[in-house]
């Protein structure tokens, strides 16, 4: 029972984390530090607690691991934030080797359509009503970059499903 308890309250956690993490990248074009700590430091509680085994857990952080290299890979040729690829990691580590490349074509396609979204807003007019938010007036400015953790979030949210962590609530 206690498993099945921590297993819910961890997808719960990650859940409201990762929606969290998509309306501050749309508020500010920045994931903090701290909200990727708080991200994968959930997993370190959580984990334990829902009865997985240190194998498990190993394969989670060797998953993380390698999604955080080729995230900065990325990073360093300017293809996304350093926030982006730092949660990503985290996200993987969530996921575990089981549904993370799923939640990563799923963070490509939703990441796409977001990109084409993002560009099309900045190129039509801005309503008179909205000049005055500077959220909206950051998401507008060419060159800023694009709210990836609004793909990441629902790609995650996506596949959780597929995960141990969800096997261990149904």
């Amino acid at each position: 029972m206690l498993s099945q308890t921590a297993a819910f309250s961890a997808l719960f956690f990650f859940t409201v984390a990762m929606i969290y993490a998509a309306l501050q990248d749309a508020a500010t074009l920045t994931i903090r530090n701290r909200l990727v700590l708080i991200v994968a430091g959930g997993y370190v509680v959580f984990a334990p607690l829902a009865g997985f085994s240190l194998l498990e857990i190993g394969l989670a952080f060797g998953t993380g691991a390698l999604v955080l290299a080729v995230t900065f890979t990325l990073f360093a040729f300017g293809l996304i934030g350093g926030g982006d690829a730092k949660l990503a990691a985290a996200a993987a580590l969530w996921l575990g080797p089981e549904a993370t490349l799923a939640f990563l074509i799923y963070t490509m396609l939703i990441g796409g359509l977001l990109a084409l979204a993002m560009f099309t807003f900045r190129a039509a007019p801005l309503p008179a009503s909205l000049h005055g938010w500077s959220w909206i007036s950051r998401l507008r400015t060419p060159g800023r970059g694009i709210p990836y953790a609004l793909a990441m979030s629902p790609a995650a949210i996506l596949v959780i499903p597929t995960t141990t962590w969800f096997a261990l609530v149904a």
